[in-house]
C-alpha cells in the first residue's frame, strides 16, 4: 500500500517516533512524505520513504495530488492544534481522502488503530478498489 506522511512542525518528532515504533509495518509499503517530515523518518528509521516538496512550498498540494488519482491508500497528517496555519492543508486533504474512501488519521491514536489494521488485512480492501497499486 502507498503510505502517505504529513506533519505540523509541532509533531514531526511524535511522527518520527511512531514510525520508529512501528517500523516493521511500515516497511513492509511505500512511504511518500512532505521534504522535512520524510527526511527526519528516513534518518530515524532506515525507511525509504519518497520525499516530496516542503509543505509550505506545495508538498501538500502533491501529495493531495496522488490522492486525487486514488495513488494513496493511507494518509497520517499528525496535526498540531495549536499551529493557527496550516489547517487549509488539512482540509484539503481530508475532504479528498473522504472522496476516495482513504482512511485518514490527524493524530497518533487514530493513526495506530489504523496501522495495526494494516497490519492485520484490515485495509486489503483498498488492493480491490485500487489495483494498480498493489506490490
Amino acid at each position: 500500500m502507498n503510505i502517505a506522511l504529513m506533519a505540523h512542525d509541532g509533531k514531526k518528532e511524535l511522527m518520527v517516533q511512531f514510525c520508529i515504533a512501528y517500523c516493521g509495518i511500515l516497511a513492509e509499503h511505500s512511504l511518500c512524505a512532505t521534504h522535512v517530515t520524510g527526511k527526519l523518518v528516513t534518518e530515524a528509521t532506515g525507511l525509504s520513504v519518497t520525499l516530496y516538496m516542503h509543505a509550505d512550498q506545495g508538498g501538500a498540494q502533491q501529495i493531495a495530488s496522488r490522492i486525487s488519482f486514488n495513488e494513496i491508500d493511507l494518509v497520517l497528517f499528525f496535526c498540531d492544534p495549536n499551529n493557527p496555519r496550516g489547517f487549509d492543508d488539512i482540509a484539503k486533504v481530508e475532504r479528498l481522502c473522504d472522496h476516495y474512501q482513504i482512511p485518514f488519521a490527524t493524530n497518533a491514536a487514530t493513526a495506530e488503530v489504523l496501522v495495526q489494521g494494516l497490519r492485520r488485512g484490515d485495509l486489503d480492501w483498498r488492493n480491490i478498489v485500487n489495483p494498480k497499486n498493489k506490490r
